[in-house]
């Protein structure tokens, strides 16, 4: 708390606060999530913003609101109801984790979200982000919510060179909004500092001549601006070559898996795929034995016809994708499906799996 008090000293906080403040009540943009304060929706959209843009949010929190309206529709909907919703937008644990406490809300609250950072800090997926987020903006609670967007703009407005990758630094950052947040308008003070970073104080290039709080910015007056937040490498990720196949059978359904209910897109359904190491053979040959053995049945594949590169933060998928005709039945499992063109739309697919069927489809 110490460390606190001396970055904001000499800081005109309520002059910050005022002109923070009256800039967001103008220039605020219109988001589905802001028409009003209700904390289910605040909770959606600020799950659903995580590592996503606004832009790719607004169409996906409108079409879960409209399927999901109150908790009660979402506590009890079907998983793979909730998941086929949250197809594309990635980190599906979000979904997962915002389901299950949703139903716990339910359960154990009466259907009302929580007001407190002790109550709302246990439910599941709900971190320090969330739970300021939640309760600054949908009850007026002046607490905190700092995210990797929020620490660039205090670390140019308040000169803080901590390095924002370790996690050690939010903390410093949680301290200093503690010191500096309107007790009057939480709500619009955090609301204000995401808008400011999202459109104003962007990661390269911030605009600092329309900027707001300009005469506020120890950064702006140093001529730093660039060289803030700190920002330290993460290493880079690590590629992995997969082997993957889009399986039909004589009535041209597709083969699909549904992966594990834990662990890297958990739950969601795939085709037939299988990580692949090619000093022990051709791909080709590893992916149909793989094929064989795991899903009990026989296909027979043709040269590969695309290549799918998709991004995680920790590791790159590399897919030579195969087309295959299955030539024996499936096991009765129910993580094994044979669907129709029609039904497959029904399921939920990791993004680089819906690229398969994208491509699958330009050439049949």
């Amino acid at each position: 708390m110490k460390q606190s008090k001396n970055i904001v000293k000499d800081f005109q906080i309520e002059q910050f606060q005022h002109d923070l403040i009256s800039w967001f009540e103008t220039e605020q943009r219109i988001l589905p999530w802001r028409q009003d304060q209700d904390p289910y929706k605040v909770w959606v959209s600020e799950i659903m913003l995580q590592q996503t843009r606004v832009d790719t949010v607004i169409p996906y929190f409108n079409n879960f609101i409209e399927k999901f309206p109150t908790i009660v529709d979402l506590a009890y909907a079907p998983e793979d109801d909730v998941l086929k919703a949250w197809e594309g937008l990635g980190y599906y644990s979000r979904a997962r984790n915002l389901q299950a406490a949703v139903r716990e809300v339910h359960e154990q609250y009466g259907g009302k979200v929580p007001h407190t950072p002790d109550e709302i800090s246990k439910l599941k997926g709900v971190g320090p982000y969330t739970t300021g987020a939640i309760l600054s903006i949908a009850y007026g609670v002046p607490q905190p919510a700092v995210d990797g967007n929020v620490m660039r703009v205090l670390s140019r407005i308040l000169s803080i060179w901590d390095d924002i990758a370790k996690p050690k630094t939010r903390k410093v950052f949680e301290e200093v909004v503690h010191e500096i947040i309107s007790k009057d308008s939480p709500s619009f003070f955090n609301q204000g500092l995401m808008e400011l970073g999202a459109i104003v104080c962007t990661p390269t290039s911030p605009s600092c001549l329309l900027c707001p709080v300009r005469e506020h910015c120890r950064a702006f007056e140093q001529g730093v601006q660039q060289e803030l937040p700190v920002k330290s490498k993460k290493k880079p990720p690590r590629a992995v070559q997969i082997a993957a196949a889009v399986v039909t059978d004589e009535q041209g359904n597709f083969l699909i898996h549904k992966r594990p209910n834990k662990g890297l897109l958990a739950n969601l359904w795939e085709f037939p795929n299988v990580e692949v190491d090619l000093t022990i053979g051709t791909e080709q040959t590893q992916l149909t034995s793989f094929v064989e053995a795991d899903y009990d049945t026989e296909v027979v594949l043709d040269p590969p016809f695309t290549v799918i590169q998709h991004v995680f933060s920790h590791i790159v998928w590399n897919i030579n994708v195969y087309k295959g005709v299955l030539t024996g039945n499936i096991a009765n499992r129910d993580d094994l499906k044979l669907v129709s063109v029609k039904e497959i739309e029904e399921y939920a697919f990791p993004v680089s799996h819906q690229k398969i069927l994208k491509e699958y489809h330009k050439i049949t």
